[in-house]
């Protein structure tokens, strides 16, 4: 897994016995720490394009705090979901979302 283990400036702390979760990207299953968002579990499993814009053009992870609208991937059949804010829960389906996403009616 990608993971940053060591920085400059930021402490981080050593995971002793860490809790696993399993959930799927584009139908493959992955394992995320318990307490990721669905951001740094993909990054950590080294997936950086969440989606596409409706011109083609790759999304991923950008501002880290809910603003941009650059990491929308479709969760649950959910569009419009903010990776970089959404915490990873087990089982969840989580796909790559092109473009606006399409509602839920």
């Amino acid at each position: 897994m990608r993971r940053i283990g060591q920085h400059p400036i930021l402490d981080i702390p050593e995971v002793q016995q860490e809790e696993l979760v399993s959930f799927y990207f584009e139908g493959k299953k992955l394992q995320a720490r318990r307490g990721d968002t669905i951001a740094s579990a993909l990054i950590a499993n080294g997936i950086d394009i969440f989606g596409y814009t409706e011109h083609g053009k790759p999304r991923g992870f950008f501002c880290a705090i809910g603003k941009c609208s650059s990491c929308l991937v479709e969760v649950d059949g959910v569009a419009n979901v903010r990776a970089c804010i959404t915490l990873v829960n087990e089982g969840m389906q989580v796909k790559r979302q092109v473009g606006r996403g399409r509602p839920r009616w």
